[in-house]
């Protein structure tokens, strides 16, 4: 029988809020089973980007990554967000080590292919050396991945960080029998975006489907939502999206993805 595997990812939102990060991260610590956490960080790097003079270029969502913008996001990504939660969570008694895809070649991508936009240097994963991380997560270290990935040329590349959950959900897949969770500031799907009470608590195939087409899962929980059910379809026994504390509150509402 496989060991179980939490990979969770957590959300911009609750990492700009000192005391919702403290909060989640002094939750993640307690998690018993064998554990990856994934951080994004775009509103921090936005923030400094601007700070620095300069003006984030975003199409569709997305952020266009030139070179100036792939320095800044490196640094507030591998190292300033990286680090701190890191150190965090050895203040917590939680023995993490801070990665990019470029430590241990841990994730390898490739520059996004110039379709309708160009991204600049925006990669797209092409493989997890889930050896390498298993390796580290049966001695007790647990991985904290960043939102940086490499292409094995020396090149750094931004990449978004539900689609590195997910990625690495699928890759681990291979040795655990993997719970992929996104945390975020709400309680899961909402009908209604501004309406908590209009949570969707379970999607499916066929009412994914049904939601494209209303219109209800739309921008940027688009791709989140892709990304889930890519990982239920390459391994991954179980999809959760709600809010920080459902790691660890098995009553907390939530959205449930399945096959």
């Amino acid at each position: 029988m496989k060991q179980k595997l939490k990979i969770i990812k957590i959300g911009g939102n609750v990492i700009n809020n000192k005391e919702a990060l403290s909060s989640f991260l002094s939750d993640f610590s307690t998690i018993k089973e064998l554990k990856i956490l994934v951080h994004g960080g775009g509103k921090r790097a936005t923030e400094m980007i601007s700070n620095l003079g300069l003006k984030p270029k975003m199409v569709n969502g997305r952020r266009v990554t030139d070179k100036d913008a792939l320095e800044i996001v490196t640094m507030v990504y591998a190292g300033l967000l990286n680090k701190n939660i890191t150190a965090q969570l050895q203040k917590n008694n939680c023995n993490a080590i801070g990665l990019s895809g470029a430590d241990a070649n841990t994730i390898l991508a490739h520059k996004r292919i110039v379709k309708d936009v160009d991204y600049g240097f925006a990669g797209d994963v092409d493989a997890v050396n889930s050896d390498v991380i298993k390796i580290l997560v049966e001695n007790n270290l647990t991985p904290v991945f960043c939102a940086i990935t490499h292409d094995k040329n020396g090149q750094l590349l931004n990449t978004n960080a539900d689609t590195i959950a997910a990625e690495l959900a699928k890759g681990m897949s291979k040795y655990f029998e993997v719970e992929l969770i996104y945390c975020f500031e709400k309680l899961g799907v909402l009908a209604d975006v501004n309406n908590e009470a209009t949570l969707i608590e379970k999607i499916d195939f066929i009412s994914l489907s049904s939601l494209k087409k209303a219109n209800i899962i739309t921008e940027g929980m688009l791709p989140k939502i892709d990304n889930c059910f890519d990982a239920l379809q390459n391994g991954v026994k179980k999809v959760i999206i709600g809010k920080p504390k459902v790691i660890i509150d098995e009553n907390l509402k939530r959205t449930t993805l399945t096959l």
